[in-house]
């Protein structure tokens, strides 16, 4: 027997139970990344914010919060459909006017009538999908454009329902024990993380693939079984209940919904949002479209007939500094690439 044999023998009975080294477990904890941490602080801060703002900025960031869900919705359709709307408005009233019918006739909570919302916002987005199913680009956004229009006209013709100009109130709490006010900004706030997270999930998931799929080449698409009408119509729906859940916590935050808040100007801002947060997906961009949407027009309330100038010179100057940000920063902000 050779010495390197003997040598071998010598080690493996001074160790009778060795194993070979274990790879290593992919599921093992690592340290945060620093992204994870910053968005994690952030978050922490806006939870104790209400401690130290007061009831006006409390107020203010609750419709931060929900609008920024509605922005979300706007974002999906472009992401993911290609196509732009200028109606998005509608599904947002849907939530809204939803949650404030179910408290006046059923006398239930926005934490019971949201799931309602969502469906009512679904349903509609998908009735509108299917007659519309072949159109696209400019011919869709007329469209939207043309249900913007109509929806005051509807809510006003049906005032014995919808309550005419003077509206509905949403004034029963959804968590008894807290105080009205911080209702109205943690519920909007738990909304928005809700639809985020909800938002990640699903652009991890096939569904996700074959919308991208169908969005970049419809030929490609079909041949591996995806239908551009099964696109249209999921996206739309996604996206309408989406809306809808930003309109019934906006309607739950400012207590009110009347057909003069979900006016053709309504959809418009709220795809201006979408573009100032540069159609993200993420919490913490479409926050930033949220607040420009929310605040912009109460910074320049004295402004007087400058109104309209200064809006569209801060509008255009988010724009303009948004190509000058990275690209990779401009991927983080918007949740990465769709």
């Amino acid at each position: 027997m050779s010495e390197a044999t003997m040598t071998t023998s010598a080690a493996v009975k001074r160790v009778p139970d060795a194993v070979p080294p274990r790879p290593a477990d992919p599921l093992a904890r690592r340290p945060l990344p620093l992204r994870a941490m910053a968005g994690a602080a952030v978050l922490l801060g806006l939870i104790a914010l209400p401690l130290l703002a007061g009831g006006y900025w409390t107020f203010t960031l609750g419709l931060c919060f929900a609008n920024a869900i509605a922005i979300l919705s706007v974002s999906l359709l472009v992401r993911y459909g290609g196509e732009v709307s200028i109606g998005h408005g509608v599904f947002v009233a849907a939530g809204a006017y939803t949650v404030a019918l179910m408290e006046k006739y059923i006398g239930v909570s926005v934490l019971a009538a949201l799931p309602f919302a969502a469906f009512a916002g679904a349903l509609l987005g998908i009735a509108f999908a299917f007659p519309s199913r072949n159109l696209s680009g400019i011919y869709l956004a007329v469209a939207t454009m043309a249900l913007a229009l109509a929806l005051p006209e509807l809510l006003l013709y049906f005032s014995s329902i919808t309550g005419g100009y003077e509206g509905l109130y949403v004034k029963r709490d959804a968590l008894p024990g807290l105080s009205r006010e911080l209702q109205r900004y943690y519920m909007p706030l738990a909304g928005l993380v809700a639809v985020a997270l909800l938002l990640r999930q699903f652009r991890r998931s096939r569904q996700a693939l074959a919308l991208l799929l169908i969005r970049t080449s419809a030929p490609a698409a079909e041949s591996f079984g995806v239908r551009r009408s099964w696109a249209r119509l999921s996206c739309m729906a996604l996206s309408g209940g989406i809306a809808a859940i930003g309109g019934a916590l906006l309607a739950f935050s400012s207590s009110t919904v009347s057909p003069n808040s979900f006016t053709l100007w309504t959809s418009i801002f709220l795809l201006v949002g979408s573009v100032v947060s540069l159609y993200s997906l993420g919490m913490f961009g479409s926050l930033i479209g949220g607040v420009f949407l929310t605040l912009m027009p109460l910074l320049l309330a004295g402004a007087g007939d400058w109104v309209p100038i200064l809006y569209g010179g801060a509008l255009l100057l988010v724009v303009l500094g948004a190509n000058v940000i990275p690209e990779s920063w401009r991927q983080r902000l918007g949740g990465g690439a769709a």
